[in-house]
């Protein structure tokens, strides 16, 4: 399969939380494309390139425990097993509430609320 984009929109913290919530995807999935950085801004995303044919970008089952100032509201979007991917590693960075999904034909969306 191609490469896919895994899209992040993060709301409810600030653009630090953001960062450290893109750094924790960022074993498993290389550099996003931009790291927020708007410290105005409510609402953050981040893209990242995925390629389900090929290996994880760097080993392991997930980084180190992240830490926020507040609740971030992540909405992750994307194909399924980037999808999945994501949550495993947000779940294993971060306490984690499920928030629920929606899937379609070829992508899937999913919400996690992230407690610090």
């Amino acid at each position: 399969m191609s490469a896919t984009e895994l899209t992040l929109i993060l709301s409810g913290g600030s653009a630090a939380d953001a960062r450290a919530v893109v750094r924790a995807l960022e074993p498993a999935f290389g550099s996003a494309r931009a790291l927020p950085a708007d410290e105005r801004a409510t609402i953050h995303t981040a893209t990242f390139e995925h390629d389900a044919a090929g290996p994880s970008r760097a080993g392991g089952p997930g980084g180190t425990s992240g830490r926020l100032s507040g609740a971030v509201t992540v909405t992750v979007q994307g194909a399924p097993e980037a999808v999945a991917k994501a949550r495993e590693r947000l779940n294993h960075a971060f306490t984690a509430q499920d928030q629920g999904s929606v899937s379609g034909d070829q992508e899937q969306e999913w919400q996690l609320l992230l407690e610090p």
